[in-house]
């Protein structure tokens, strides 16, 4: 993307070419040894986010005079000033946020509007007002050269780790968003966080049409994750179809709509989802299906963010700005990845080996079929029991990171160190990982633990946010430049949050000794893929109708959504199991209230993929810290680093023609 393409946001800067130009002489007159390049770019970064309310063309130049860094040495010392004091205000801002949203995201008591409001603000919000009108933010952007996506990829091969690390520092002068939107959009997505956060269904309260109950009494399980997670458990369950079906009804109902309002996050109604029905004391009575909720919080975070494209003079598009910026890898090629894959001759293979499996056709559910993972083989119940009785609380399962992670191959010293580092709470929702911006300060670990204690499900999401912490840890305390802190972007904290996770049921103890397991992860890894892909697709064009359908209603986005849904799997799915129309790649909650987020994951999967097939064989432990230590350079690179190659499908796709070559 070309940083000097024109768009509504270029329209905010005060100064015109003329001033440019002159400033420019005026520096290089000043400057007679000073770069010239360097004094154009700086100049030129400047000017476009100078308004009249920063001052007069005069004071443009006066400041550009007396503020232009004209040594390396002097460059030098300025970078290490501001990346400590970057330091300072992300972490501070950071921990704040964090404490603020405790009520929101942890289990304490009724959410009231009072947490609501401190939830929803964002401390940081005026951080970038404030960094422009005190002329930090001009400061950075006179003196430190801003990269488009297509510099770093042609340059950043040949960079040192401070050339990096400089690069970083100017990403974060690529926009003038007011702080009035940003807190806005704050308010509206901790909202929206809650809404989901607090869509629960109680499974005991469900029976089918002959009046049976065939969940257990005290389940509550959250959308969508919770009832993904009990549909994949139930593949080893006498009862398992029939609970399966159960659930993909309730999960069309929750993306239709139709759901009654009053048996979410309730236990006051019985439900029949087949039929749809709801009774209380034996009698069907009347209800009210909520009323597109689900839909109105994703219209809000959208109009929310484009209201921010007008401040992005680079990225003009939330679209774009989350891929290009945040991603950097463009969507269009993120979307090329995605359907080389959905669509590949690989994925009737082993559908018809899931079949042979199941014996029987393929459900639309079957999405989530998880019999290729070694846990598939284990009894959930006897793991529920067995994890309750270890983990009966979040302290518990605090004391016990130092043990997991020398059971991953951590020396015992590093893993107390990364172990302290991490702070575990139990969570309100399905669980998260919330890492720390300064050194000091801690990663929180957040999962569902209930009453009884962790159960199986509640292990295997934190073992993946363990993954997410100790990525956090490594790439906050470990790294040489605090600007080069995290990874390239989500996607690579989701992939050591993957390799974690599978590794769940060697940290109880229990070891596969199948011959196949390289081809059955290989296959399960591609059978997730298939899935999460598709959500992602939708997840985009839901987004590219929304910029051509701003004023659209929630009544019409709910439309769009699930006929985007519906053509997206008529396109890659329906053949394959042998049914059109179907709507299940509407249900992730993602899709509400983390915009745009979805992609991640199956990035995230290919990059554990070519991670784990790499390290097989080498020391666990040594080798992620190795790779996590590169830091936040961008993706292609990271990969080559980590991996010795870009990401890509191919890896993935060789390894199932292999797999279906040996498992029948």
């Amino acid at each position: 993307m070309n940083q000097t393409k024109q768009s509504p946001a270029n329209q905010m800067s005060s100064i015109d070419s003329l001033t440019i130009k002159s400033t420019i002489d005026t520096l290089k007159l000043k400057y007679p040894n000073a770069n010239s390049n360097d004094i154009e770019t700086g100049v030129k970064q400047t000017a476009i986010f100078w308004m009249n309310s920063d001052g007069t063309n005069k004071e443009f130049t006066n400041f550009c005079s007396d503020n232009f860094i004209a040594s390396e040495g002097d460059k030098q010392i300025a970078f290490e000033k501001i990346s400590k004091n970057y330091e300072i205000i992300n972490g501070y801002f950071n921990k704040m946020s964090v404490g603020l949203k405790e009520p929101i995201h942890l289990g304490q008591g009724l959410i009231t509007p009072i947490d609501q409001m401190f939830g929803g603000f964002s401390p940081m919000s005026h951080l970038s007002d404030d960094f422009f009108n005190t002329k930090i933010a001009f400061y950075i952007s006179l003196n430190f050269k801003y990269y488009t996506l297509a510099e770093k990829t042609s340059l950043g091969a040949s960079w040192n780790r401070k050339q990096w690390a400089m690069a970083r520092l100017s990403d974060g002068i690529n926009s003038r968003v007011p702080g009035l939107l940003i807190q806005n959009f704050s308010s509206i997505n901790t909202q929206s966080d809650s809404y989901i956060a607090e869509y629960n269904i109680y499974m005991g309260n469900l029976v089918n049409d002959k009046n049976e109950k065939l969940f257990p009494e005290d389940l509550k399980l959250i959308s969508h994750w919770g009832l993904r997670d009990q549909l994949k458990a139930n593949y080893s369950n006498k009862q398992g179809i029939e609970r399966q079906q159960m659930i993909y009804s309730i999960m069309k109902h929750v993306i239709y709509q139709d759901i009654p309002s009053d048996v979410i996050n309730s236990k006051i109604y019985i439900w029949n989802p087949i039929s749809n029905k709801i009774f209380i004391h034996g009698k069907e009575t009347h209800f009210n299906p909520e009323p597109d909720t689900r839909y109105e919080w994703l219209l809000k975070n959208f109009r929310a963010l484009k209201e921010m494209d007008p401040y992005n003079p680079h990225c003009p598009t939330y679209i774009e700005d989350k891929f290009d910026h945040e991603m950097e890898i463009p969507q269009p090629i993120v979307e090329q990845l995605f359907t080389s894959l959905v669509g590949s001759p690989q994925i009737r293979k082993v559908a018809k080996l899931i079949e042979k499996r199941l014996g029987r056709s393929l459900q639309p559910f079957d999405i989530w079929y998880d019999g290729f993972k070694a846990r598939s083989a284990v009894n959930t119940d006897e793991l529920d029991k067995m994890i309750e009785k270890k983990y009966p609380n979040s302290e518990a399962f605090q004391k016990d990171i130092p043990n997991l992670l020398v059971k991953l191959g951590f020396k015992p010293d590093k893993a107390e160190y990364i172990a302290s580092k991490i702070q575990i709470d139990a969570a309100r929702g399905a669980g998260h990982a919330w890492g720390a911006e300064m050194k000091g300060d801690k990663a929180h670990l957040r999962t569902r633990i209930d009453k009884t204690g962790m159960n199986y499900q509640s292990f295997n999401v934190a073992m993946h946010e363990l993954g997410h912490c100790v990525e956090q840890t490594i790439s906050l305390y470990d790294i040489d430049y605090y600007e080069l802190r995290g990874v390239p972007n989500t996607a690579f904290t989701e992939a050591l949050a993957f390799i974690f996770q599978k590794r769940d049921l060697s940290m109880l103890g229990y070891k596969s000794d199948h011959p196949n397991k390289s081809e059955l992860e290989a296959l399960d890894i591609f059978w997730a893929n298939y899935e999460i892909m598709g959500v992602s697709l939708v997840d985009m064009s839901v987004w590219k109708w929304l910029y051509q359908n701003p004023n659209a209603t929630k009544q019409e986005l709910k439309e769009a959504v699930i006929r985007s849904a519906k053509e997206v799997w008529n396109k890659y799915y329906a053949d394959v199991f042998g049914m059109k129309d179907q709507p299940i790649l509407a249900i992730y909650s993602h899709m509400i209230d983390y915009p745009l987020y979805l992609s991640a994951y199956p990035i995230g999967f290919l990059i554990d993929f070519q991670i784990d097939k790499y390290i097989t064989g080498k020391n666990f432990a040594d080798e992620i810290m190795r790779i996590y230590q590169q830091g936040r350079i961008i993706p292609q690179l990271w990969m080559k680093g980590a991996v010795g190659e870009e990401l890509s499908n191919k890896p993935l796709l060789e390894a199932v023609d292999r797999a279906l070559e040996k498992i029948d």
